[in-house]
């Protein structure tokens, strides 16, 4: 919990204890349906919370913006991210019902009013969002064929309607169908921790 106040001191006594609970629902969750690898739940406010979080430094999202997370597993980056920002609309989608049922029951456990998670696969999606956000689910071009359809035309942000996807290693195979509008961002210049080295933010308009 102390990495996540070191590089956002600015929370509120309610966004403390939401982030302050994740380690004991997702310690609990995983026991009996294995989200997170068990090697790594130790680590899950660096490379899970913060991790997710990393999207928050690329762009704040103005109130009432309505974020997809693609393929989220149990709640990544889609419950950090929601917590971060209660006044927008967050639902989280995975084709696996395992995942979801930890997703949904985490943001219950919170008092998550701004999330639904429904288990869902992609290409079934027919909503309309601001945002679309993932965290390395698949390939980015496959990613844009399937949630092209998926992003509003009404602008909320500043920033063009469009995906945010975290995405560790060499990107310039990924993002060179989309090399003259994509912005790549290091996370590693925002988190000082080793482990976000060759860590990506990578944002793309739709």
């Amino acid at each position: 919990m102390d990495i996540i106040l070191k590089y956002f001191p600015r929370l509120s006594d309610e966004q403390k204890r939401q982030f302050a609970a994740l380690k004991d629902l997702y310690e609990d969750w995983n026991a009996k349906i294995n989200v997170i690898s068990r090697k790594d739940i130790g680590n899950l406010y660096e490379h899970h919370v913060l991790h997710s979080l990393a999207i928050a430094r690329a762009i704040q999202f103005q109130p009432e913006t309505k974020i997809l997370d693609f393929g989220t597993g149990g709640g990544f980056p889609g419950i950090p991210l929601a917590i971060m920002f209660p006044d927008c609309h967050f639902k989280l989608i995975d084709g696996t019902g395992k995942k979801i049922l930890v997703a949904s029951e985490v943001a219950r456990s919170l008092g998550l009013k701004n999330v639904v998670a429904e288990q869902r696969r992609g290409e079934d999606e027919t909503e309309k969002f601001d945002f679309v956000v993932s965290r390395a689910v698949m390939p980015l071009p496959d990613l844009m064929k399937i949630v092209r359809k998926n992003i509003s035309k009404k602008q909320r942000n500043a920033t063009l309607n469009g995906i945010y996807c975290l995405k560790g290693g060499n990107v310039d195979a990924e993002i060179h169908p989309f090399r003259k509008t994509a912005e790549v961002e290091d996370i590693s210049r925002w988190f000082e921790e080793d482990w976000f080295k060759e860590k990506n933010v990578i944002y793309v308009p739709v």
